[in-house]
């Protein structure tokens, strides 16, 4: 819903092609508009309508300025202690895919990493607003001459999370974690994507589907009823959103609208049809964890991740409209 506020103040790129991800950060304002059990709820929102208006500002800039650039790619694994699976510590995803446009001059424009992490090492309990790990990624990318740095999340449910296991076994949660592990990260996308060839005219491809989730949870329909928000679930128990294909050259993307767990985002990337093939997790929405219905309530340890998921059928509705979307969209240059 926040999301569609910023389209529809753009005006320069079709609302259909604008894909707003987010971080996930544990330690921002809330976005959600969660209610605190007391008759309201915890969003500031007229922070929330700045923060709207600033995205329209920047891509409306961006739509103003853009120039011709070549487009590098790469996707590898990042290597070093960067995150790990909480609940089954090898389960998670090490590729880092990384897209980075080059000027005419030369020179990077910009720098794009995908790879699935929760950056919560400070988490939500230190009272300060941070963007964890994602601030010193920007920081070391832009001091390395790699233009502006985006980061766009993966397949990071259940729990991949940032690896801050002290020698000890307890957590170690300070800014200093934060800037070793998102520096780390950041010096492996460039290290990732240094000797990747530059390509001069990249075929590009968009498209979109509207696809449609059944709401089952019972706190997951709480907060949509009683957010100031206006999620908007219609009469049938269901809730709709967007998901987004782009080739661009060699790389064929696709959103994911919340936290889908590993063994997913493995397959989606399986089956996709690009050479390097990039989940852009928690994009256009964030509808908490996306699990198969295999592992929807089947364990104690998914307890949780079930209890914040849409519904059983989630993954299932995931995957199959995912795969359609690739299957009637034509297939990546290689």
């Amino acid at each position: 819903v926040l999301g569609d506020r910023v389209r529809a103040k753009v005006k320069s790129i079709s609302a259909r092609n604008i894909l707003i991800g987010v971080t996930h950060t544990h330690s921002a304002p809330d976005c959600y508009g969660f209610p605190d059990g007391q008759g309201g709820f915890s969003s500031d929102l007229k922070y929330l309508d700045f923060v709207c208006a600033m995205m329209a500002e920047a891509i409306e800039e961006a739509a103003r300025t853009a120039r011709p650039a070549r487009v590098k790619i790469a996707t590898g694994e990042a290597k070093g202690k960067i995150a790990y699976n909480y609940y089954a510590p090898q389960l998670y995803d090490p590729r880092c895919s990384v897209i980075q446009t080059i000027g005419a001059d030369g020179q990077p424009i910009a720098t794009l990493v995908n790879y699935a992490i929760h950056p919560e090492v400070l988490g939500n309990r230190q009272g300060v607003l941070s963007p964890d790990l994602c601030g010193p990624l920007y920081d070391r990318i832009a001091e390395a001459g790699g233009g502006i740095a985006v980061f766009m999340n993966g397949a990071q449910g259940g729990m991949v999370t940032a690896d801050v296991r002290g020698p000890d076994g307890k957590d170690v949660q300070t800014w200093e974690e934060c800037q070793r592990i998102g520096t780390l990260l950041a010096d492996e996308a460039l290290r990732l994507i240094a000797s990747a060839p530059a390509v001069e005219s990249p075929a590009l491809f968009c498209t979109n589907r509207a696809v449609r989730f059944k709401v089952e949870s019972p706190l997951m329909l709480q907060i949509m009823k009683l957010s100031p928000l206006g999620y908007g679930t219609e009469g049938d128990g269901t809730i709709s959103t967007t998901l987004n294909l782009i080739n661009l050259g060699s790389a064929q993307i696709l959103t994911i609208p919340g936290e889908a767990l590993p063994n997913i985002g493995y397959y989606l990337k399986r089956k996709m049809r690009g050479e390097h093939n990039l989940l852009f997790g928690l994009t256009n929405d964030a509808f908490g964890y996306i699990l198969t219905k295999e592992d929807f309530n089947s364990f104690k340890r998914y307890d949780y991740v079930s209890r914040t998921s849409l519904g059983e059928m989630t993954g299932e509705t995931l995957v199959n409209e995912a795969l359609a979307l690739v299957k009637d969209s034509p297939a990546p240059a290689r």
